[in-house]
């Protein structure tokens, strides 16, 4: 049985490793972009989540099954585990934030607005881009010494950062405003858990009790914060999944659905057919121009 998976990576093209908990490194973007012809083949990586300042430049992102085009000044947000990659316009040039999950975690713990930063890959346009070239300007300077109060302003910068991109959003989204409250709370945790547990077929009672929340009060807020039911939510996390591997990988349809945790080929055939609309070979037959772009790794 084959199992070539997606590509994932740590970061320029070295094996998957663990970080420290509060890992951050920063980087210009041409370092990478230049010596591979501006074109950057699909990747992920595990636990690392990115922030990408084009300064100037643009190109389009390929984030799982998306297209999303770009033109500086913006910020474009990658999140842990997302299969991307970058077709860029020739001399772009930007820098690149990475950031643990980990650390990423703990202060949405502290600041739970941030919580919805990184729930999906999204472009940023600035139209006044100088508060977010100072602070990674501020932070790449402070992460190349460490002089007192060295942590406390590494956290600021970010934090700040943080706030710039919450700000951006919100003003973009005006018309849709965000959920508050400890329903999106409560949906926030599932989301959470569905990213670890959605392969193992868990009934929803499962997810509830690790909760500690009642199937029916985590069926209202579903239904209320994503407009979908936490089956919905987990067979939509799956389908994700599946989209990844007929685009990303050379794993047959029966490989896929066994690793996706289905005991029989045919059920997840039907699965992806019904959710996607399109059976698991037309999607990939008709998606084949997505893993033909780039020649390498990127950040």
């Amino acid at each position: 049985m084959r199992h070539d998976a997606i590509p994932s990576f740590f970061l320029y093209g070295e094996a998957p490793q663990a970080v420290g908990d509060r890992f951050l490194h920063l980087e210009a973007l041409d370092d990478r972009s230049r010596p591979n012809n501006w074109n950057i083949r699909p990747h992920a990586h595990a636990n690392l989540n990115h922030v990408f300042f084009i300064e100037n430049g643009g190109g389009a992102m390929t984030a799982d099954a998306r297209s999303i085009p770009f033109q500086a000044p913006c910020l474009l947000l990658v999140p842990a585990g997302t299969v991307h990659g970058f077709a860029f316009e020739v001399d772009t040039c930007g820098t690149v934030l990475t950031i643990s999950e980990a650390y990423r975690q703990e202060i949405v713990r502290r600041e739970a607005e941030f919580r919805g930063l990184f729930q999906a890959s999204a472009g940023v346009p600035l139209g006044q881009p100088q508060l977010a070239q100072d602070c990674l300007e501020r932070l790449g300077r402070e992460l190349a010494w460490t002089a007192p109060g060295h942590a406390a302003a590494v956290e600021a910068l970010l934090v700040t950062l943080f706030v710039e991109i919450l700000r951006l959003r919100q003003a973009s989204d005006a018309d849709a405003p965000p959920a508050h409250g400890a329903q999106a709370a409560l949906v926030a945790r599932f989301r959470e858990m569905v990213e670890v547990r959605y392969k193992s077929g868990a009934p929803m009672e499962t997810y509830a009790e690790a909760l500690a929340a009642h199937p029916k009060r985590l069926r209202t807020a579903c239904l209320s914060v994503a407009g979908a039911t936490p089956l919905g939510i987990v067979s939509e996390r799956l389908l994700l999944e599946a989209k990844r591997l007929m685009l990303y990988s050379n794993m047959t349809v029966a490989e896929a659905g066994y690793y996706l945790g289905f005991s029989d080929p045919a059920y997840f055939s039907r699965f992806f057919s019904k959710a996607a609309g399109v059976s698991p070979r037309a999607f990939r037959g008709g998606s084949d121009h997505l893993n033909q772009s780039g020649s390498a790794v990127a950040p």
